[in-house]
């Protein structure tokens, strides 16, 4: 148990600073393109790691609790979209806000699907 707690928290710690270091490097625009970068990256990149997982390439184990829960899960800003995109109606960019919400939706549903179909190649 101890180790599953520190792979998820070496995971988490990488994720969550290429998450930071990626928003510091985006440059300043009213959209909030580095949250859906991230949250696309994401998707796509803990649906290779499950598929590669369920194809026995990678053991279920605490490479994959690294991957999946800690390295995925601090990465990934959900917590973040949601906040944008309440931020955006509240600054009356109902058109921005409606294609933030529906574009990650659909990127980020479409990304999954291509890390699951190339971790099956």
């Amino acid at each position: 148990m101890l180790i599953n707690c520190l792979a998820v928290g070496v995971g988490g710690f990488i994720g969550s600073v290429l998450r930071y270091l990626i928003g510091v490097a985006a440059p300043a625009t009213n959209f909030p393109w580095a949250t859906l970068l991230i949250n696309v990256v994401g998707s796509f990149a803990i649906a290779y790691v499950a598929g590669m997982v369920l194809r026995g390439v990678l053991p279920d184990s605490e490479l994959s609790l690294l991957l999946r829960v800690g390295l995925c899960g601090g990465f990934t800003t959900f917590s973040t979209f949601s906040l944008d995109t309440v931020n955006l109606i509240s600054n009356g960019a109902w058109v921005e806000a409606i294609l933030y919400a529906a574009g990650t939706c659909v990127l980020c549903i479409l990304a999954a699907v291509a890390g699951g179909i190339l971790a099956r190649a």
